[in-house]
């Protein structure tokens, strides 16, 4: 009986080993695992913030052609304005002059 009660003593004194144990084992694999590790993990998120930008810019420009696209099929102001400037076309009855700067 009395060496129960002293285990059942010990074991209530020293309680706060099993937590403490279990803690440091979770925080030795969140940081130093390869697979896990804090550092591994912040440098995923920077390369998807980094990848999200591109999408937002390749999305932007995709919109800005698929409008001028839009602007060449239905209005032939944004034709005109195309021909005359890219391609220094003009209507016959024009003169052009290139100024040099």
């Amino acid at each position: 009986m009395k060496k129960s009660k002293k285990m059942n003593f010990w074991m209530r004194r020293k309680s706060h080993i099993a937590p403490l144990l279990l803690g440091g084992v979770v925080i030795t694999l969140l940081f130093f695992n390869e697979d896990t590790s804090w550092k591994n993990n912040m440098e995923y998120q920077r390369q998807i913030k980094v990848l999200q930008e591109r999408i937002k810019e390749c999305n932007d420009s995709a919109q800005w052609f698929h409008d001028r696209r839009m602007g060449l099929l239905h209005g032939n102001e944004e034709l005109e304005k195309i021909a005359r400037e890219e391609y220094h076309m003009q209507k016959p009855t024009e003169d052009v002059y290139l100024l040099d700067d």
